[in-house]
């Protein structure tokens, strides 16, 4: 995942917590990228779980902002974070998306309206939802459901733990 690291020489973190698995709570390698903007702004942050074993990404969790580029698809297309996941498993086959899906699904106390994503290849799940700060969180996983026990598993990190410097 080289293109997200940053050129300058001072790089920020994202100025918003992000919605994700707590990096203890996960029994492989966590990679973690920040999506910069040319002006030193983070447009997004990704985090990469993959499986102990070398046995590849198992899913790929993204939280991008309002007004950043890689939440402008056109229809039919992947979310970007799909697109990493193929790219990161070498599978270069071309995937669309061939309908949405609208559910609601409790997370704690907040009612999410998740739009489950039904992909031309079976073996990617994904779903997206916007948060109440209107940063849009997509979660792509290969060859595993994405079930409602998902969603309690995830928890804001704050946004101090992805600074780098």
């Amino acid at each position: 995942m080289s293109f997200l690291r940053r050129r300058s020489a001072t790089p920020a973190g994202p100025d918003f917590d992000v919605l994700a698995m707590d990096p203890s709570d996960w029994p492989g390698n966590l990679n973690a990228g920040l999506l910069p903007a040319p002006d030193g702004s983070c447009q997004g942050l990704y985090l990469r779980y993959d499986l102990f074993g070398g046995r590849g990404p198992a899913m790929i969790i993204g939280n991008l902002p309002e007004g950043s580029p890689a939440r402008d698809v056109a229809e039919g297309e992947v979310p970007f974070e799909v697109g990493q996941l193929l790219l990161a498993l070498e599978n270069d086959e071309e995937v669309t998306v061939v309908g949405v899906e609208d559910m609601p699904v409790m997370q704690g106390d907040n009612l999410l309206i998740v739009r489950r994503l039904k992909l031309s290849e079976s073996r990617v799940s994904c779903v997206q939802f916007d948060r109440s700060d209107n940063v849009l969180v997509t979660i792509a996983a290969w060859d595993r459901p994405i079930t409602d026990d998902l969603y309690a598993l995830l928890k804001p990190l704050p946004a101090e733990l992805f600074q780098q410097g």
